[in-house]
Formats: structure tokens, C-alpha cells, sequence
């Protein structure tokens, strides 16, 4: 069963649940960034319900979930076979101990997003890669909502992350943005390099799903606008990081 509660939603963000071409092209990237480190040891660091972690299995030697929420690590634990409950900033895991990690849209959530970035870090071997994706700030919506006169208002809210940052924070306390170089900060000093720095913008499955034209033509134009400047309006960071 489905928790849709709106302040769970709030602090930790809504998992994939179905499976769509926009999960499909997001999993293509995260192929093609392992390479064949796939093949190995995998980690999905806050793996939600599951979704992702059931395909990269499929091509793993071990594949291993993390998720905080129990209720939702159980879900998961429907899907594959080895889930963990814990948090990002002490993983009960050994150092140097997986070829591969995935960070899909959890950093944001976290309560200290360079605790789980050194730890991540800490359990990959060397040559080890990391893919993560987080809310860039460019991104002319929020979405993860607002609290507004102290209630929760779920959605796509226009202009927020343009504010400045004390603004922003009050309004959205509960998840973070990040620009390029807030997301180049948390990896200052650690042992890895950038292999990967790309913006990328959604698929807007749920806008075909009503208008297919409009929302195709729309998924289109604003794809290609990740080759050009425009980029920097797109939905999320996606990097790719190799440990040294």
C-alpha cells in the first residue's frame, strides 16, 4: 500500500512508483555511467520502493538497497532482495566495498548532505563510480512544494528557488536545490574526480498522459535544450563521480 502522506512527502520526497519513459531514460544514463562496473558490487543509496533497484540487479553480481523509511524498505524488499534500513550518513556498510553507487533525488532529502556524500565516497573502491541526480536550483519550480503560513502546499511552485536564499529556505525548508558549484562543494577535498556534469530536464510523462501531442512536442524541445545554454533552467543535476 502507498503512503501518500503529505508531510512524509514533504521531508523525504515521493519515490518512483511506476515505471515510465522517464525512469526508462534515467536508467539508460546510469547504465551507461557504470559501465562495466554494473556487473559488481551495487549500491542504491535511498532506493525508495524499489523500482530501480529491481532492474540494476538484474545485471549485478550483489545489489544492495538502502532506505530510511521502513515502511518503504519493506515495499522494496517486495521488489529485491537485499534492503537495508538505515540512513545515508552511517551506512552500516564496509569501506571500499562497492563498484557502483546510485543517488536518485535523495541528497536533497538528507539532514546532512556532505555526512552522506563522504560516506558514499568512504564504501567505494577505487576506480568505483557514483551517479547521482539532485533538484537544481535553475529549475523554474519547486517541486516539492512549500510551506506557506504554516501548512504544507504539495505541487509545482513557480519562482521559489529564484529567491534569495534565506527566502527560499524558509519557504522550503524541507528539501534542498543546489547549483553547480553548491553540488561541486560537497565533494571539496574528498578522494574522487568529476567524470560527468550534465543538467537535465524531465520526461513530463504526466502531461502526455493528458495531452500526448502537446506533452510530446514539450518533452522535445525542452530535451534539446540540454545541448545549449538553456540548459541551466533544466529539472536536475545529473554527475557521475570516480573515486581515486
Amino acid at each position: 500500500m502507498i503512503d501518500r502522506n503529505m508531510d512524509k512527502a514533504a521531508l523525504r520526497g515521493e519515490p518512483s512508483y511506476i515505471w515510465r519513459s522517464g525512469q526508462e531514460r534515467r536508467l539508460q544514463m546510469i547504465m551507461e555511467a557504470a559501465g562495466d562496473r554494473i556487473k559488481g558490487r551495487l549500491l542504491e543509496n535511498g532506493c525508495g520502493v524499489g523500482i530501480y533497484l529491481d532492474r540494476l540487479a538484474q545485471h549485478s553480481s550483489v545489489a544492495i538497497g538502502l532506505e530510511f523509511d521502513f515502511p518503504r524498505a519493506q515495499e522494496a524488499h517486495q521488489l529485491a532482495q537485499n534492503v537495508v534500513n538505515a540512513t545515508g550518513e552511517m551506512l552500516p556498510l564496509p569501506s571500499a566495498s562497492f563498484d557502483f553507487i546510485l543517488s536518485h533525488e535523495v541528497l536533497e532529502h538528507v539532514q546532512d548532505d556532505r555526512a552522506s556524500t563522504e560516506e558514499m565516497v568512504r564504501i567505494l573502491r577505487s576506480g568505483g563510480r557514483m551517479a547521482i541526480f539532485v533538484p537544481n536550483r535553475g529549475y523554474p519550480f519547486e517541486t516539492h512544494g512549500v510551506y506557506w503560513r504554516g501548512r504544507y502546499h504539495f505541487g509545482n511552485i513557480p519562482l521559489v528557488n529564484y529567491l534569495p536564499r534565506r527566502m527560499r529556505n524558509r519557504l522550503a525548508p524541507h528539501v534542498r536545490v543546489y547549483s553547480a558549484k553548491e553540488l561541486e562543494n560537497l565533494f571539496s577535498g574528498l578522494p574522487v574526480r568529476i567524470e560527468q556534469r550534465q543538467i537535465i530536464f524531465g520526461a513530463y510523462d504526466n502531461i502526455i498522459a493528458r495531452w500526448p501531442k502537446l506533452g510530446r512536442l514539450m518533452r522535445g524541445i525542452l530535451q534539446d535544450l540540454e545541448n545549449s545554454p538553456a540548459r541551466v533552467f533544466g529539472l536536475s543535476h545529473f554527475w557521475v563521480v570516480e573515486k581515486i
